[in-house]
């Protein structure tokens, strides 16, 4: 894929942007640095990323000038970087609900060949720092319940619980309804001073009571989105009919298992 770039934006260099290997070799964990965002010129860098990232349409493209907003009214901006090339980013604005002030990420993301220096749980915890140094004790983002890997992640990986099922949260943005799917998303809550998470983040895995409920999801779910929509839509709606009547009835989702063929959504009635 060859995304079309906005001559108004600066150009990443070509090395990091078109994943060759040579730039590959050069890839170590130390070189990647995480930073605040400040600049326009960097605000733009990030409008260019959703294109290399996601693949995002014109669209769906959030402008530069939400990241100035976000930053400026107490959300963050952080830069990914590999030397001055800037590889990833997270957005979070403030949100408020139920007398709790929190972080909303509404964005994060790397570019694929980076995947595997594990830079995304490093920009969560430049998160964490960061709501944490202004007082915040809460941080959500949202996203696919048949996405397995990412559940894993956020919920064994970081200690993120589930309360929430939301439909249509992104409307008919195309970068949340891959294939045309119903736009349903989970929402993570990352309470980060609780002993959870504290756990999780040394790699403790708390277990949940045996009286809980549990929901699977195929592994092989991510292949069949790619090659056979109707019956991924399908799945869907089939894990979502069985998740909603839980959350429904004050269960949280408070672990995720994974086996050779399925992912498991592990549920429980509990607190923070």
């Amino acid at each position: 894929m060859n995304p079309s770039v906005d001559a108004s934006l600066p150009v990443l260099r070509a090395t990091r942007v078109t994943g060759q290997d040579s730039a590959r070799n050069e890839m170590t964990p130390d070189s990647i640095q995480i930073r605040a965002c400040t600049t326009l010129e960097e605000f733009g860098r990030c409008v260019e990323l959703q294109r290399l990232i996601w693949g995002s349409s014109d669209r769906d493209l959030v402008p530069k000038e939400i990241y100035v907003v976000a930053v400026k009214v107490g959300g963050h901006l952080l830069g990914v970087f590999d030397g001055a090339d800037m590889i990833g980013f997270a957005l979070a604005s403030p949100g408020y609900r139920q007398r709790q002030s929190y972080l909303y990420s509404h964005m994060t993301g790397v570019l694929p060949a980076y995947e595997q220096l594990d830079v995304r749980r490093r920009l969560r915890l430049a998160q964490r720092d960061d709501a944490l140094a202004r007082g915040f004790d809460l941080l959500e983002w949202t996203f696919d319940p048949l996405a397995v890997e990412e559940a894993y992640f956020n919920i064994e990986g970081l200690g993120a619980v589930v309360r929430r099922l939301e439909h249509g949260h992104y409307g008919d943005s195309t970068v949340a309804r891959p294939a045309g799917l119903s736009p349903v998303r989970l929402v993570a809550e990352w309470w980060l001073r609780t002993p959870r998470v504290e756990a999780a983040l040394k790699g403790q895995r708390t277990r949940p009571a045996a009286r809980g409920a549990q929901v699977h999801v195929p592994i092989a779910i991510g292949n069949g989105r790619k090659t056979d929509p109707v019956v991924v839509e399908k799945i869907h709606v089939e894990v979502e009919e069985q998740l909603e009547p839980w959350l429904k009835q004050g269960y949280a989702i408070v672990g995720f298992e994974r086996s050779q063929n399925t992912g498991s959504y592990l549920l429980e009635a509990e607190t923070k």
